[in-house]
């Protein structure tokens, strides 16, 4: 099993840019693919950004596809996610996890692993 913590998230004003990363325990992290999911007050956990384990595809939501980049380093054992131009509507907060699958999977009942997740707020 492995531990994800994330961070890096904070306030920020629309159009500004945040980097959020995600750290795993143990020695596994590059068995896994990984996924990034953001939830809003009131509203459901949606699918951000995913990667497979070693990096060499990446989806996105229509939502943050051009805006936000999802990236690894399995030598450090840790997940981003570059996050630019952002609006109001990215305000939420942000999870990491690890894949059930093994393939690439959207949907977060598929993940498992969450970490305690970030806040990121953009102000208008």
């Amino acid at each position: 099993q492995v531990q994800l913590v994330e961070s890096g998230g904070g306030l920020v004003q629309a159009g500004g840019s945040l980097r959020l990363s995600c750290a795993a325990s143990g020695r596994t992290f590059s068995s896994y693919h990984m996924g990034w999911f953001r939830q809003a007050p009131g509203k459901e956990r949606e699918f951000v950004a995913a990667i497979t384990n070693v990096g060499i595809s990446k989806y996105y939501a229509n939502s943050v596809r051009g805006r936000f980049t999802i990236s690894r380093d399995n030598d450090r054992n840790t997940l981003y996610l570059q996050m630019n131009s952002l609006k109001p509507e990215d305000t939420a907060v942000y999870y990491c996890a690890t894949s059930a699958r093994g393939v690439i999977v959207t949907t977060s009942g598929e993940y498992e692993n969450w970490g305690q997740g970030t806040q990121v707020t953009v102000s208008s």
